[in-house]
């Protein structure tokens, strides 16, 4: 049994597709379905299902997938400890992100990271492509990304660990016109009647409104779903609804204006995932490592870029 054929196996069953595995390898699907027959072969019985639509796995599939994770790891960890002796990280680091972190900034930690350890490959997948935070964390459980920023409020899922990072609250926008804008502040009871730009369930953001509603004992109609946070203004700009948004992120503009909410908890929360159950490896840890040092180094949050050396 090698290396790559438990590669390959876990690539296909984490994607139930042997053509994204074979994407995600960066080898032709041939390769990867050659592989696999290789492995069933070798220990004499199916480890896949295929059918025309997915790919599942038999319960011998089942039983070998986290023993193969196990072994992928400690391959890895192997490899890291040969690299930290060499003077130098090396592999391949996949981060998922929201499309917005607040203050955090994201492009310029990622570039610090990079000066640091310029030998690690770095991908990045957005929640827009998992489905929200939820995504995200479901892909490190599967083992697709090693470190995620999310946004998950109240109880922790048991598959993550989350590290607090940040909050920033909810404001609410409304156009200048709008019956609130004066004020210079709003109850949450006297926003039931409105329409609500929002993302899809599932998105963090979300999640803190729908809370925050649930607990005030009201309903919200949702008009329009969006998931570009920055887009968010433009919307309610032109009066498809109103909209709250994290305050770091909201621009400032004659034509908006932006109102506290009163009797309610709307804190957006921000934190970085890794999964449990699994060790994280030595590019995972240094990119912890990272994100700890900036915002201990930083109240506001914000995360800023030091300069090259």
């Amino acid at each position: 049994m090698e290396l790559r054929q438990l590669e390959c196996f876990v690539a296909v069953a984490e994607e139930s597709s042997f053509t994204r595995a074979a994407a995600r390898l960066h080898v032709v699907q041939s390769a990867v379905s050659a592989t696999i027959a290789a492995l069933e072969r070798e220990l004499e019985t199916p480890l896949l299902l295929r059918t025309t639509r997915r790919v599942g796995l038999t319960d011998a599939g089942r039983e070998l997938l986290p023993k193969a994770r196990a072994t992928l790891d400690a391959a890895r960890d192997a490899r890291d400890a040969v690299h930290a002796v060499k003077g130098g990280l090396r592999g391949t680091l996949r981060i998922g992100t929201m499309s917005s972190l607040g203050l955090i900034d994201l492009p310029a930690l990622l570039g610090r990271f990079h000066r640091e350890h310029p030998a690690v490959t770095m991908r990045l997948a957005t929640a827009a492509s998992t489905g929200g935070s939820p995504g995200l964390v479901a892909a490190l459980a599967q083992g697709r990304l090693d470190v995620a920023f999310v946004s998950i409020p109240g109880h922790p899922p048991a598959t993550a660990h989350l590290r607090g990072l940040t909050s920033t609250p909810l404001d609410l926008v409304v156009p200048r016109d709008h019956r609130l804008a004066d004020r210079g502040e709003v109850a949450i009871s006297e926003l039931a009647d409105e329409s609500f730009i929002d993302f899809p369930p599932g998105y963090g953001n979300r999640a803190v409104t729908d809370r925050a509603f649930t607990a005030a004992g009201l309903q919200r109609r949702v008009s329009l779903e969006i998931t570009d946070i920055d887009a968010g203004t433009d919307f309610v700009r032109q009066h498809l609804g109103i909209a709250l948004l994290p305050r770091a992120v909201i621009p400032s503009g004659n034509d908006l204006s932006i109102l506290p909410v009163t009797g309610a908890d709307l804190d957006w929360p921000i934190s970085l995932a890794t999964p449990t159950g699994r060790t994280p490896g030595a590019a995972t840890r240094a990119f912890e490592h990272l994100v700890t040092q900036y915002l201990a180094n930083s109240p506001t949050g914000s995360l800023p870029c030091a300069s090259p050396p």
